[in-house]
């Protein structure tokens, strides 16, 4: 579901404004984060919202979740945004696979992945740990719509969602050759939101009023 918000709504706006890559990032972005608020709320209590493989991979790291379950997550994750990707392509007329030819590959683009990652592993797990569960889909949605404009990576920050993408060549795209990049700043990314998250929450905390 999440990779048909993601390049579903990338092939739209392309086709509604072509030429206007502003206005298609703003119509991108609204559906990426309506569409996360509306998905984790869908599958938030049946899975936990395992739609990231460095939220699972954080998430075994404190011991909320099996590194073995976390471990299993990943290929499911990659396999479901591929089959997405595929699916969106499709429905827009467009090859199943058409690999990008976007690339994004530069230094400010892994600084981008760093700083979004780490800017997300944070807003969950810290909501997590102070008990506030019921505003992770509306946070994290509202963070991604925020962070595609406030980062020139467009904000990925999901290794599967980066792998997924490579399979478009539209708007929404990104060139095989660019995915380690990407991938390697949002590694490092997650362990700096999780370093952080215990820096700033050390104990779990009950709800809030």
């Amino acid at each position: 579901m999440l990779m048909i918000v993601v390049v579903g709504s990338g092939l739209a706006a392309q086709s509604l404004s072509p030429g206007d890559i502003g206005l298609e990032l703003l119509e991108n972005a609204l559906a990426i984060g309506a569409g996360l608020f509306a998905i984790i709320n869908i599958v938030g209590p049946v899975s936990g919202s395992h739609l990231n493989p460095i939220v699972s991979l954080v998430d075994a790291w404190f011991g909320a979740c099996s590194w073995s379950r976390a471990i299993a997550y990943i290929p499911t994750q990659i396999a479901g945004c591929v089959v997405g990707t595929i699916v969106a392509n499709t429905m827009f007329s467009r090859s199943w696979i058409s690999w990008s030819t976007h690339h994004r590959a530069s230094a400010p683009h892994f600084l981008s992945e760093v700083v979004a990652t780490a800017g997300l592993i944070l807003l969950v797990f810290a909501l997590q740990r102070n008990g506030r569960h019921e505003q992770i889909a509306a946070a994290v949605g509202l963070y991604i719509f925020a962070a595609c404009f406030a980062t020139s990576s467009a904000t990925f920050a999901n290794p599967a969602v980066t792998i997924a993408r490579s399979f478009t060549n539209s708007f929404t795209g990104i060139a095989p050759s660019s995915v380690p990049l990407y991938i390697g700043g949002q590694v490092i990314g997650g362990i700096v939101g999780a370093a952080l998250t215990v820096l700033l929450y050390p104990r779990r905390s009950g709800p809030t009023n």
